[in-house]
């Protein structure tokens, strides 16, 4: 009987979140089942040793309830990094969770037991040892779980808050779900602007607060978690409609929502990498809520692109003489792939080795190393402890459902015209393979202004490597041009 209560519990865990926790409020209750299970189970065997055998069918039952979900977090993938990472994030944080409330109910349940009269009369009647220090682990964790997550104030030369300014995480409802949406803006009648981070599935929250943490005084700056990624992780389902499309037409609708909020008619768009395919998207589709486009780690062609890096590291190997990488290189072959997430994770590691020598604004090192949010940013206050697994996660799962719809994708043929001003910020020391497309495009490009501003200290990121120079070009030249019209 105590095991068939913990395989119930265990598939009505699955039930309620299939991908294991995604919100705090789910989290907690899926450490309320776990110590009922745990409660059953100590009062029916009446032992401690029943706790190993309720963990092992409580996982079972979670693991046949989700049987159907696709996800790769939910993959044992034991040869790879991300895979390991993934194992930790998913049954790793998920079996934390259960097991201490678990471990805490059986306890709780056998001096239940006890004081029923349901055990032997040499049963020792002392609560077990160390259940006292269970309790205190498990509502520490509970704590920890509720904690929420917040992002700081907006502050002035002095260091206190700026009278008036606006820093928050809020919830937009976009498509039929919740977003999580942060502002920040020392004077909320600034320029609105609106950055989408890379990807697909990264979320920037805690990146963009802290190295643009210069723009929030000419703008109202506003980052958010796309569907699937970060604190908008939950999102993701279902699956079958998470299209480019849908992802655009949320680019779309929180636009609508900025412009209502702030009483602005257009506002301002950026994009970094996957970011920048959602903003010439959106562009394209709804020219007239946007004052102008600004690129960074512009895209064009996505399969080009992966397919020229690859052989530019075939041809890397072969002049370093490195046979080892040259085999792994044969190993998961050229672009596109099927295996995806985990052979483009494979290519991406060597990246690195082909970037060219270059220098980030002193601003950009100063603040990376002060910020200390790595890795992947989690640990920046705008994410809770559910939250900072959903980092993770939406980097592995978000990316294997979009990146393969990118795949017919070439602003070259089907993007030959946007009808607001545009600004790509490039960086002379860009990978060749994205570089030399987005050059290409933008030359063809026809729009009613465009400008190519080039900065010798950036690669891929550069809104955030020359984050001041970009404001400058951004107070300076772009909105003087652009703004109202």
């Amino acid at each position: 009987m105590a095991l068939g209560v913990a395989l119930v519990a265990g598939l009505l865990t699955a039930f309620l979140t299939p991908r294991g926790p995604t919100t705090s409020a789910n989290a907690l209750l899926l450490m309320l089942l776990a110590l009922l299970a745990g409660v059953a189970g100590g009062t029916l065997a009446r032992s401690r040793w029943i706790l190993l055998p309720l963990v092992v069918v409580y996982a079972a039952g979670i693991e046949l309830g989700r049987l159907g979900i696709v996800a790769p977090t939910l993959d044992v993938r034991l040869d790879s990094a991300y895979g390991l990472i993934a194992l930790v994030i998913t049954r790793g944080f998920h079996g934390l969770l259960a097991f201490l409330p678990m471990a805490l109910g059986v306890f709780l349940g056998i001096a239940a037991a006890r004081r029923a009269g349901w055990s032997a009369p040499t049963a020792r009647r002392r609560p077990p040892v160390g259940s006292g220090l269970l309790a205190v682990l498990v509502a520490g964790l509970a704590i920890l779980v509720a904690w929420p997550a917040s992002t700081p104030p907006v502050v002035g030369a002095d260091g206190t808050p700026v009278p008036g300014s606006v820093a928050e995480l809020t919830t937009v409802r976009l498509g039929g779900a919740d977003h999580a949406v942060m502002i920040r803006a020392a004077d909320p009648q600034k320029p609105v602007l609106l950055y989408l981070s890379g990807g697909p599935g990264q979320s920037d929250l805690a990146f963009s607060r802290t190295f643009a943490a210069g723009w929030e005084k000419d703008f109202v700056f506003v980052d958010f978690d796309q569907r699937g990624n970060g604190k908008s992780y939950p999102a993701i389902d279902p699956v079958a409609s998470f299209t480019l499309d849908r992802v655009v037409t949320d680019v779309i609708e929180l636009t609508d929502y900025l412009r209502a909020r702030f009483g602005e008619e257009k506002i301002y768009l950026m994009g970094e990498s996957w970011g920048t395919i959602l903003g010439v998207h959106a562009v394209q589709q709804r020219p007239d809520l946007y004052h102008a486009w600004i690129g960074s780690g512009q895209m064009v062609d996505v399969v080009e692109t992966d397919r020229r890096i690859y052989r530019d590291l075939v041809a890397y190997a072969a002049e370093a003489g490195d046979s080892a990488l040259t085999a792994k290189l044969q190993e998961v072959g050229e672009p596109p792939y099927r295996d995806i997430p985990w052979a483009n994770a494979n290519l991406l590691a060597w990246y690195d080795l082909l970037y060219k020598p270059y220098t980030p604004s002193a601003g950009y090192i100063a603040r990376g190393r002060a910020a200390g949010l790595d890795p992947f940013g989690v640990l920046g206050s705008e994410y809770n402890l559910v939250e900072k697994t959903n980092v993770l996660r939406g980097l592995i799962d978000t990316f294997a459902i979009v990146y393969p719809q990118l795949y017919g994708l070439d602003f070259r043929e089907s993007v030959p015209r946007l009808d607001v001003p545009v600004y790509i910020l490039d960086g002379a020391a860009e990978l060749e393979g994205r570089r030399a497309l987005a050059l290409e495009w933008f030359e063809q490009l026809e729009a009613p202004t465009k400008q190519l501003v080039t900065y010798e200290g950036a690669a891929h990121s550069v809104a955030f490597e020359q984050a001041d120079e970009v404001q400058l070009l951004l107070t300076e030249t772009i909105v003087p041009a652009t703004y109202g019209s």
